[in-house]
């Protein structure tokens, strides 16, 4: 079974997210953008073995810190979607623009794509590729503890921003109802940002993408 653990990251206090396999405490690290130090704290206070990083998407708060991470423990980079190439290449920017420590250039391991699928301990976790927030953004979901780490697509009440390059609202909206709805009105997500909720709550009540009356 899997279990996952919240921490809040950088100034932009995103959700960084540590999922593991409780029969073998192989774990993931997914989107870390910062605080290295809070984040392996966590991973030794819950006794962790730490083997993989996931990125829903690019940008530096998600990512800011995978390429360090990476070098520090020899930890493979999974993800996200080639789509994202852009904004790899352009973490140093970012950091520049955004106050943030330098980023590390990084390539990943393995690039994603829709239908994927990655292996964490004797668990598996389907991959969906979410374009909108970022052309190469993915989701990952867990059908076996019905829960999804779906970066900047959805948040409680909103949905993820698409002024930024290559961002594109249609298809973001296209990406929550097709690919997230889909995957149950049960399945409660973990966002990039606040407080968690269910596809079900926000098909009912977030403006941006609630069903027709």
């Amino acid at each position: 079974m899997l279990h996952y653990h919240t921490i809040t990251v950088t100034p932009f206090q995103q959700n960084c997210s540590l999922l593991w396999c409780d029969q073998t405490q192989a774990a993931a690290v997914i989107d870390p953008g910062g605080d290295l130090d809070e984040v392996l704290a966590e991973v030794q206070r819950l006794g962790l073995k730490l083997e993989q990083i996931w990125l829903t998407h690019a940008h530096i708060d998600h990512a800011g810190a995978a390429g360090e991470l990476a070098q520090q423990l020899g930890l493979p980079i999974i993800g996200p979607h080639p789509g994202d190439q852009f904004w790899i290449d352009a973490l140093a920017q970012q950091s520049q623009m955004f106050g943030f420590p330098q980023a590390r250039p990084f390539t990943p391991t393995r690039w994603l794509h829709d239908g994927d699928t990655v292996t964490l301990g004797r668990s598996s976790v389907q991959v969906r590729h979410c374009p909108g927030h970022t052309p190469g953004h993915v989701v990952f979901h867990s059908p076996e503890i019905g829960r999804a780490f779906v970066g900047d697509v959805l948040f409680a009440g909103s949905i993820g921003r698409t002024d930024f390059p290559q961002g594109d609202h249609e298809q973001l909206l296209a990406s929550i109802r097709e690919r997230l709805w889909p995957m149950g009105d049960a399945t409660v997500f973990i966002p990039g940002h606040g407080p968690e909720s269910s596809f079900g709550r926000e098909r009912r009540s977030n403006p941006y993408v609630r069903d027709p009356l």
